[in-house]
């Protein structure tokens, strides 16, 4: 049975960065986001889940995902984003499992934006946390989304601290712009491979 590498970080930290790095190392990476996004559009079951769950304003009149209305509607209100999650974990969780076990390899990565949050790390054999200072990520995504310092602390309000993702992962990456980051993906690799093969 495939090994299972749950790689997350708070919004600005670098785990698109990192699980690009490990991906160049040929360790297969599930983007957890993107499969939720093709879930929520193709998946009869979880759009007929939704629409009774959400509103049928979850959706464009063409059967799009409605992701602008979503995304403002689960900010402002953490009942329906609670609702929201309840629906899409189990599906993505069961997604995951499927495609985890058609990898021919010793380790997979699940990279996860709410890894803890989502109980996601319950279902995986470590977590590693990419690690960066408020100061660097709310740098980082000013310049990556074009938004004001005050959106990202507010997104970053709605995620677990810093500290608290550190404290629970087994392993942590800092992500900072001056620690090398290569070198610690590397060293990971190697303790990876080392306990699976």
């Amino acid at each position: 049975m495939v090994w299972k590498v749950g790689l997350t970080g708070g919004i600005g930290s670098g785990k698109s960065t990192v699980s690009r790095l490990f991906a160049l190392l040929g360790v297969p990476v599930y983007d957890t986001d993107s499969h939720a996004k093709r879930l929520m559009q193709h998946d009869p079951n979880l759009i007929q889940a939704l629409r009774t769950q959400i509103g049928a304003e979850a959706y464009t009149a063409d059967g799009k995902l409605n992701r602008a209305w979503l995304a403002q509607a689960i900010f402002r209100d953490p009942t329906l984003r609670a609702r929201l999650n309840e629906v899409v974990h189990p599906v993505v969780f069961a997604d995951f499992d499927r495609w985890a076990a058609a990898q021919e390899v010793p380790y997979v990565m699940q990279e996860s934006a709410i890894l803890f949050e989502s109980g996601a790390f319950r279902r995986m054999d470590c977590t590693v946390e990419v690690s960066a200072s408020e100061a660097v990520r709310i740098a980082r995504t000013i310049l990556r989304d074009n938004v004001s310092a005050e959106a990202v602390k507010a997104r970053m309000a709605a995620q677990l601290s810093e500290a608290e993702r550190c404290r629970m992962a087994d392993y942590v990456i800092v992500s900072d712009d001056r620690t090398p980051v290569i070198e610690r993906v590397l060293q990971l690799h190697q303790l990876f491979l080392d306990r699976t093969l």
